[in-house]
């Protein structure tokens, strides 16, 4: 699994099911929570879809804003396994 691989996918599903803007232009250091684009409690939707998706499990202490607040920290976090 590559960031290729992680980046485009993780992007549409962020602004299509979590921002619900197919067409916002996130770019990867925005705060996507701390910037209010979506609330803490997506972050467990996020966290669903990452494990099905990606088949990686992210633990809740992981889950915070501070590691998980940007598409550059999830991508890593990702990739990380």
């Amino acid at each position: 699994m590559t960031d290729a691989d992680v980046r485009p996918r993780l992007s549409a599903y962020i602004t299509r099911e979590l921002i619900r803007d197919a067409a916002y232009p996130l770019t990867d250091d925005e705060g996507i929570i701390s910037g209010g684009l979506m609330d803490s409690f997506a972050l467990a939707e996020l966290a669903v879809y990452v494990e099905q998706a990606f088949n990686v499990y992210i633990p809740d202490p992981d889950l915070t804003v501070a590691k998980m607040d940007t598409l550059d920290q999830i991508v890593a976090r990702v990739l990380r396994g």
